[in-house]
């Protein structure tokens, strides 16, 4: 999936500094109060600055600018000398105003080799099917505890929630077969309950299928994106479908005020779940508002929450996670309400992408493309207990 891309803009920094840009709205580290300029790099340079400023640190990201942004926003780009020790022939970007966090097309974990030494990275094409690949597993490895070199992608483990799958997998992007799937998981993923793993990509389909023959238990989902800003004419958030009762008012709300719903949802769809364990599936999303932005919409019905769903916001990007409408409340528009209230929140916060994953089989893939949006890509998330 990825591709070295030459000349590409990027900003080295601390998932700190990110989440504190996304907050502010902008990257405007301390450097552009005394150079007048924020620093960026193309991929052949930006391990100049991490070797020197970050040697064998294994937390750091590379921030995508996109410089259509950088121009709209009226920022000068100029191309000017770097450090002394940097080649005197190397010519830097340095953007003359703090970057706008919506000019940041993807969040890359930039991570030295096994000796901390950083290399150029490998960087994906932004455009639409790379972004929404990227944008779970960027923030599944930038929420975690730690993070394991494994055979074709890491492993992640969040210590605080090891009941939660999906912080404590494999994120596998390059070639590996089921057998190194599985022993990797092994290695890896020791003393928990599960092991489970993510495929991002075509040429993992096989690998995936393998694991099925193994025992594992695989889903293919569907990667969907859809424009932030709603094209005119696409309704505005609210309406009601057969047997409503009025459009849906979306609420801006804290994660706790979901819980409840989501406790009843884990208990219905997984009976036995202890009790502990249910508390960590809410409470993982705490983590990951650690290093990202996360909107929690809700509909209630008076004071109970009947249908909600998250909107992280990454830079340009925004990932709408855990769309839920209590059965007994379904048919009303609640979860076209929602969907159409999570993208203008997008575009507010200077989104140009909404991105998905959801079932290849079953009606909820064929719903999000009649709320607009489009399929492109898969990958399929396995799991054995």
């Amino acid at each position: 999936m990825l591709a070295s891309v030459e000349d590409v803009l990027l900003h080295l920094c601390t998932p700190a500094d990110w989440r504190a840009a996304l907050t502010s709205g902008s990257v405007a580290p301390p450097s552009l109060e005394e150079v007048g300029f924020v620093h960026l790099s193309t991929a052949e340079q930006v391990a100049l600055p991490a070797e020197r400023l970050f040697h064998g640190r294994r937390d750091m990201v590379l921030l995508v600018v996109d410089r259509a942004t950088l121009d709209r926003a009226g920022i000068d780009l100029r191309w000017e000398p770097g450090v002394p020790g940097d080649p005197e022939s190397m010519r830097f970007p340095h953007a003359y105003g703090a970057v706008p966090a919506s000019a940041v097309l993807a969040v890359l974990p930039y991570r030295p080799d096994g000796e901390g030494r950083f290399a150029a990275p490998s960087v994906p094409e932004p455009d639409a099917r790379n972004r929404a690949a990227l944008s779970e597993p960027s923030l599944l490895r930038r929420a975690a505890t730690e993070e394991i070199p494994v055979t074709g992608g890491v492993a992640v483990r969040t210590d605080a929630v090891p009941a939660s799958r999906m912080h404590n997998q494999l994120l596998l992007e390059g070639a590996v077969d089921a057998a190194t799937v599985v022993a990797e998981a092994d290695r890896t993923l020791d003393g928990l309950a599960h092991r489970a793993a993510v495929l991002y990509g075509e040429a993992l389909a096989g690998a995936a299928d393998d694991l099925r023959g193994r025992g594992w238990t695989v889903d293919e989902l569907r990667l969907m994106t859809a424009p932030a800003a709603r094209a005119p004419g696409e309704s505005a958030p609210g309406g009601s479908g057969p047997g409503g009762t009025g459009p849906s008012r979306v609420e801006d709300v804290d994660i706790e005020a979901l819980r409840p719903q989501w406790d009843a949802t884990w208990r219905r769809t997984v009976p036995g779940m202890p009790d502990g364990e249910i508390a960590q599936l809410t409470d993982r999303y705490r983590i990951e508002e650690a290093v990202t932005r996360v909107l929690p919409l809700a509909v209630r019905d008076g004071a109970t929450v009947v249908a909600s769903c998250l909107l992280k916001i990454d830079g340009a990007t925004a990932w709408l996670d855990l769309l839920e409408t209590d059965p007994r409340h379904r048919g009303r528009g609640h979860g076209r309400a929602l969907v159409e209230a999570a993208r203008d929140r997008a575009a507010a916060a200077g989104c140009d992408l909404v991105a998905l994953s959801t079932a290849a089989q079953g009606w909820p893939r064929e719903w999000y493309a009649r709320c607009g949006f489009v399929e492109v890509g898969r990958c399929w998330v396995a799991a054995r207990f």
